[in-house]
C-alpha cells in the first residue's frame, strides 16, 4: 500500500518563494545556434536597448533624441525614477538578462507544439540566407546583420503585410518578447514601483495534505477506492465534499502539485510555470486567441479572480427549455447555487473597490449604465489583493484548497498530486462500457521536496485506482482529451468549446494609480449583456493588472515607444469587454505531445457583441478623465486627449476629436489578427444534453454509452455560462455528486439485503 506524507510542512522547510520554483539550470534551445542568434536579435528589436543620442556608434542601440527622452520623463508626473534607474532601464535589452534566455528557452521546447516550433524554426532558418531574407524582408542582408532601425522596420512591414503568415509572425514575436520581458527585467520594478510579490500579505497557515506516496517499481502499483475523482478544481472539490461527508471512500487525484499559502503568491515568472496550463499561455491553431487556463493544485479556483455570480436568468431558461434541462429551472438548482456561495462566504457587502474598479462604476454611473458589485468568495471579509491570481498568500480566497478540499480531508478522502491520469479503464464482460478504474504515471517531487528539475532522481511509478465509480473534472481542456483517450467515440467529444474571448481597452490617467493594488474584479456593468434578446452580448470587467498579463497586449510599434508606455504602468487601468460567445470551436488532441490544442476563431457575431463593450469601455474612459485610451488592435492608434480636448471636457462624449475617434475604431472593426484576443474561461466540450447525438453526459453527468463514468466541471455546460463560471461549475458539480453519493448508497443497500 503506499504511504502518506506531509508535503506542506516539508516543502515549508526548503522552499522560497522563486528559487526553488525554476528549473535548476537553463533548458536546451530547440533551435540551431544560427537560429537562436536570430531569435534573440528579434527579441532585442522588440526589446532594445535604448541610446538618449541622436546617433549612436552602436548599430544594436536604438538612439532617440533627447527632446524624445525628456518627453517620457515628463509624463511621469508622480514620483518619478531615479535618473540612474531610469538609464538602467532604458540601457537594459532583451538578451542581457539571463533569466530572459532560460524562460525563452522554456517556452519555446515545452509551450509551444511541435508543428509551431517547427514554423517559427523555417522563418528563421529563412532570415539566416540571402534568398529567404530577401523574399521575408526585403533585404538580402541577414536579419541579425541589420542595424536596429531597419530591424525594427521589417516587424512593421510583417505588421501591415497582406500576407497573413507573417502578420502572425510579427503577433507573435512582439507577443513573446514583451511576455518573457516584463517577468524577468530587473529594471521594470524599480521605475515603476511595481512590486512582484505584494508586501501587505502576511501568509498563513494552510491546510497540511497527507499525499499518498509511492516507491519505485516495474510493476504498476494498484489502489482501490470507491471514488476516484480526476481534478483538483472547483468541480472535482465540490464533488469530494459531498461524496466524502457521505461517508464513500474518495481519492482525488491530479497532474499538479500543491504548494502551500506560504509560497504564495508566487512572481509570475514562477506562477507560469507552475500554476498554468502551458507555462501561462495556450493560443488557437490560428493565434486569435491565448487562453489563460490554470493547472495547479485546486485548478482555477487557485488563481482565479474570486468573483461569484450565479447563473442568470437567460442562460438558466435557454438550457431548460431550448435544451431541455429542466433542472436548471428548478428551486433545486438555486439550492445548490446557494449552497456552494455560502459554503465560501461569497458576498459583496465587504468589498473594497480599487481605482480601477471605481473608474468603471462611477463612469458607468455617469453615462446612465448599469453597475454593481461583485460578490467575492472571500469568507464575508475585505480581499484586498490584486496578486491572487498567482495564489492566494492570505488564505481569504475560499477556493478548493482552502475550503471544498479540507472539508473532504476531515470526512476521509485522501489525494495525490503529481498524478497524470492516461485514460479511464472500462470492464465490458456484461455488454456495457462500466468504468472500473483510471490508469496514469505518478511522478515525485525531487529530493529538495520540490518540483523542478528533471525526471532523473524522482520516482516514476505507473498507477491503477480501481474504484466503483470515475469522475473526471480535469476542466474543459483536458476532461475531453482523457475521454478520447479512453477509446470513446462520441463525436461530440472535444466539441462546442466556449471561451468568453475578450478585447482590451487601457486607459492611463494622470494620478497613481498603483494598479496591482487591490481586488482585481469587484465591479461589473451589465448593460451590454443580451444585445440580441437571447443572452448574447458583452460585460464590462477590470481585469488582471499584473504586468506580464497586461503590458503584453499593449500594442508594439517600436521599442521606445513601447518602453515608454511600459513606464507609465503605475498610471494605467485595464479594462475588458467580454462576451457570452454563440459560436464555439473545439479541443482536439495534438498528434505529437498528446496535449490539447484549440480550434476556436471569434465569429463576426461575438465580435460585434464585443466592439459594443468597447465603445462604451471608451466612453467610460473619456468621463472618466484619462489622458490615453488604448486598444489591443494594431490598426488602431491610441486616444490622446489634447489641450483642446481637455478645455472642453464639459463636451463629454460629443467632444468632435473623440467622437472621430470612436468612429474609427468602429470603422476599422476587430477582426484578428491586427485586434488581439483573450480567454479565461473555457467551457462546453463535454455538453450535457437530453440524448446522445447532442452531447457528451446526460443530465445527471454520466457520459453517454457508458456506466460508472461522470464528467463534472465546466465542460458540461450546454453553452456559455455568461458569467465567470466558477459558481455554475460548483452548483452544477454539487448535483452531480449528491446523484452519485446516492447511487452508492443504493448500491450498498442492495448489496446488504
Amino acid at each position: 500500500m503506499p504511504k502518506k506524507t506531509n508535503m506542506t510542512s516539508k516543502v515549508n522547510e526548503v522552499v522560497g518563494h522563486l528559487p526553488t520554483l525554476l528549473p535548476d539550470g537553463p533548458e536546451e534551445s530547440p533551435f540551431t545556434e544560427a537560429n537562436w542568434n536570430t531569435l534573440l536579435a528579434i527579441m532585442d528589436t522588440v526589446i532594445p536597448s535604448i541610446s538618449r543620442e541622436k546617433k549612436t556608434s552602436n548599430s544594436n542601440q536604438r538612439p532617440i533624441s533627447e527632446t524624445e527622452y525628456q518627453a517620457t520623463v515628463d509624463q511621469l508626473v508622480v514620483d518619478p525614477p531615479n535618473e540612474k534607474d531610469l538609464n538602467d532601464y532604458f540601457n537594459e535589452r532583451a538578451s542581457d538578462i539571463p533569466a530572459f534566455h532560460e524562460l525563452l528557452k522554456r517556452m519555446l521546447a515545452h509551450y509551444t507544439p511541435e508543428d509551431s516550433r517547427k514554423g517559427l524554426g523555417f522563418i528563421l532558418s529563412s532570415l539566416n540566407n540571402r534568398v529567404g531574407s530577401r523574399i521575408l524582408t526585403g533585404y538580402t542582408t541577414l536579419f541579425h546583420e541589420q542595424p536596429i532601425l531597419i530591424r525594427e522596420e521589417i516587424l512593421e512591414r510583417w505588421r501591415l503585410s497582406y500576407l497573413p503568415p507573417l502578420n502572425l509572425v510579427y503577433k507573435q514575436m512582439t507577443a513573446l518578447g514583451k511576455h518573457v520581458w516584463l517577468k524577468t527585467s530587473p529594471t521594470f520594478p524599480k521605475v515603476t514601483g511595481y512590486t512582484p510579490l505584494p508586501h501587505h500579505v502576511k501568509p498563513k497557515s494552510s491546510h497540511e495534505y497527507d499525499f499518498l506516496q509511492f516507491s519505485p517499481g516495474e510493476e504498476p502499483e494498484t489502489i482501490e477506492t470507491d471514488v476516484v475523482i480526476v481534478g483538483s478544481g472547483c468541480g472535482g472539490a465540490v464533488c469530494a465534499k459531498n461524496l466524502a461527508e457521505a461517508g464513500h471512500r474518495v481519492l482525488v487525484a491530479d497532474k499538479a502539485y500543491h504548494f502551500p499559502a506560504s509560497q504564495l503568491p508566487m512572481t509570475e515568472e514562477a506562477g507560469g510555470v507552475h500554476l498554468y496550463e502551458n507555462g501561462g499561455a495556450v493560443y488557437s491553431d490560428d493565434g486569435s486567441i491565448v487562453i489563460v487556463a490554470g493547472s495547479s493544485w485546486g485548478g482555477g479556483g487557485t488563481v482565479n479572480w474570486s468573483a461569484s455570480l450565479q447563473t442568470q436568468s437567460f442562460v438558466r431558461k435557454e438550457w431548460a427549455q431550448d435544451r431541455g434541462l429542466t433542472f436548471f429551472e428548478t428551486a433545486e438548482f438555486q439550492e445548490c447555487l446557494d449552497r456552494v456561495c455560502d459554503r465560501m462566504g461569497a458576498s459583496a457587502e465587504h468589498v473594497r473597490h480599487n481605482h480601477g474598479n471605481r473608474v468603471l462604476l462611477e463612469g458607468s454611473r455617469k453615462l446612465g449604465y448599469h453597475a454593481k458589485a461583485v460578490p467575492q468568495n472571500t469568507g464575508g471579509t475585505e480581499h484586498y489583493c490584486g496578486h491572487c491570481t498567482m495564489g492566494c498568500g492570505s488564505g481569504q480566497k475560499q477556493g478548493p484548497v482552502v475550503s471544498w478540499l479540507p472539508d473532504a480531508t476531515k470526512a476521509g478522502a485522501e489525494f495525490m498530486e503529481g498524478f497524470t491520469v492516461d485514460h479511464v479503464i472500462f470492464d465490458e464482460s456484461s455488454g456495457v462500457k462500466k468504468a472500473v478504474g483510471v490508469k496514469g504515471k505518478w511522478v515525485s517531487r525531487n529530493a529538495n521536496d520540490g518540483v523542478e528539475g528533471p525526471f532523473s532522481g524522482r520516482t516514476v511509478r505507473e498507477v491503477i485506482v480501481r474504484a466503483k465509480k470515475v469522475i473526471i473534472s480535469c476542466g474543459s481542456l483536458w476532461s475531453p482529451i482523457i475521454l478520447l483517450n479512453s477509446g470513446l467515440k462520441n463525436p461530440q467529444i472535444g466539441q462546442n468549446l466556449y471561451l468568453h474571448p475578450v478585447n482590451t481597452v487601457t486607459m492611463v490617467f494622470k494620478e497613481d494609480v498603483r494598479p496591482w493594488e487591490g481586488g482585481i474584479l469587484t465591479s461589473v456593468c451589465t448593460t451590454f449583456e443580451n444585445l440580441d434578446g437571447h443572452g448574447h452580448g458583452s460585460k464590462l470587467e477590470a481585469t488582471i493588472m499584473l504586468p506580464s498579463l497586461s503590458l503584453v497586449l499593449h500594442n508594439w510599434t517600436s521599442g521606445p515607444q513601447y518602453k515608454s508606455h511600459a513606464l507609465k504602468f503605475r498610471h494605467t487601468n485595464g479594462y475588458i469587454s467580454i462576451a457570452r460567445d454563440r459560436d464555439s470551436g473545439r479541443v482536439y488532441k495534438d498528434p505529437v505531445s498528446g496535449t490539447p490544442r484549440i480550434q476556436y476563431t471569434p465569429s463576426a457575431f461575438d465580435r460585434a457583441n464585443i466592439m459594443e463593450g468597447v465603445v462604451a469601455l471608451v466612453k467610460i474612459a473619456y468621463v472618466e478623465g484619462a489622458e490615453e485610451i488604448h486598444l489591443v488592435n494594431s490598426g488602431v492608434k491610441p486616444f490622446i486627449r489634447s489641450e483642446s480636448s481637455s478645455e472642453s471636457s464639459n463636451a463629454g462624449i460629443t467632444d468632435p476629436d473623440f467622437t472621430a475617434w470612436v468612429a474609427e475604431i468602429q470603422r476599422i472593426g476587430n477582426k484578428p489578427p491586427m485586434a488581439g484576443f483573450a480567454s479565461a474561461h473555457q467551457m462546453g466540450t463535454n455538453r450535457m444534453s437530453v440524448n446522445p447525438r447532442d452531447g457528451v453526459v446526460d443530465p445527471e453527468g454520466r457520459v453517454w454509452g457508458t456506466e460508472g463514468l461522470y464528467v463534472a466541471d465546466a465542460s458540461v455546460f450546454p453553452s456559455a455560462s455568461g458569467v465567470n463560471p466558477m459558481i455554475t461549475n460548483m452548483a452544477i458539480a454539487d448535483m452531480i455528486s449528491r446523484g452519485i453519493g446516492k447511487e452508492l448508497s443504493d448500491d450498498s443497500d442492495e448489496m446488504e439485503e
